[in-house]
């Protein structure tokens, strides 16, 4: 299957302060407040969701698409998502522009003071599904800048396309008709619990009413698993014990990265989501969205100690 991810790609810049935000600032001069912190440490880490959920689908053999505008300052990156398996062809390159930054400064009682700079990725909707040479069987529209958003789907709908909706952080701008219109006619709708407690609100739509628009409802839930709804079929992902916590930063990414391989190889939801729930927890073993790494021989052997495939994942190993 040809799945294309649309959505941001990103350099994070993490750093942590030895101290406390909190003793540095004082109230009554807040108008005039001048403070620069020495950090001890900083990683700059490889992100953005397109990326993330390609990186994880490669990991597990699949050759995805990512169709996103990056900086002039791409080209490392673009060779390590490359030697990994992902397609890069359509990652264009905005002369002047840097990739989109996060910048972010933790403090010993985990406050955080941070910026995002969105450079290349303000220019996504310069892009056009229209002008692919081959039309992908399903899209991936994950969060980016927002007209890119509103463009793609109405591109797929218009030619025809099937796709997967995942408005993720960008559900906190969007208006309830804008998920609405967006929604209807999508294959799949991804979002965590609070964000379907927005996207419910802002809509006026129940669970029942939001199955009435998408056919897929996958719902992820932390430490209790994920939910996924298909017409009257509900089924409960667990969650895969981990051998321990490092950083939970792009784990529901990489959960739709197992999810999509699944789906992608025509397994049954409850495979499909088991695999999404194996790929996000190595995920949140590492440090990093792209840290985590496994054969898929390694991957299949884990999977087995928790889940049964009869055989179905036999064919991850040729």
């Amino acid at each position: 299957m040809d799945i294309l991810l649309t959505g941001s790609v990103a350099y994070d810049y993490l750093m942590t302060f030895p101290g406390h935000f909190k003793e540095q600032i004082l109230p009554e001069r807040l108008g005039s407040i001048s403070l620069s912190f020495l950090v001890e440490s900083m990683s700059k880490q490889r992100g953005g969701i397109a990326p993330n959920i390609a990186y994880t689908m490669a990991l597990l053999g699949e050759k995805p698409r990512v169709m996103a505008t990056v900086g002039e300052d791409f080209s490392d990156y673009r060779d390590w998502l490359e030697s990994k398996g992902v397609d890069t062809s359509l990652m264009q390159v905005i002369p002047g522009e840097f990739t989109a930054s996060f910048f972010a400064t933790t403090d010993h009682s985990s406050a955080q003071i941070a910026s995002f700079y969105p450079g290349a990725m303000a220019h996504s909707s310069a892009q056009s599904l229209k002008s692919l040479d081959k039309k992908p069987d399903l899209v991936i529209v994950s969060p980016s800048a927002p007209d890119a958003m509103m463009k793609f789907p109405a591109e797929c709908r218009e030619m025809g396309i099937q796709y997967l909706y995942d408005p993720s952080q960008q559900v906190l701008r969007l208006d309830g008709h804008e998920l609405a219109r967006d929604m209807e006619g999508a294959n799949f709708l991804f979002c965590n619990d609070y964000e379907f407690g927005l996207i419910s609100k802002k809509t006026g739509w129940s669970l029942d009413q939001i199955l009435e628009h998408v056919k897929v409802l996958v719902i992820t839930r932390g430490k209790d698993g994920a939910d996924l709804y298909a017409g009257e079929d509900a089924v409960h992902i667990p969650t895969v014990p981990e051998d321990e916590i490092i950083d939970p930063t792009g784990v529901g990414d990489a959960f739709r990265g197992g999810f999509l391989t699944g789906y992608s190889r025509g397994f049954d939801w409850k495979l499909c989501g088991e695999i999404g729930s194996l790929a996000a927890v190595y995920c949140l073993e590492q440090k990093g969205p792209q840290k985590h790494s496994y054969t898929k021989k390694e991957f299949v052997e884990r999977f087995r100690r928790h889940f049964d495939d009869d055989g179905n994942l036999d064919g991850l190993l040729s």
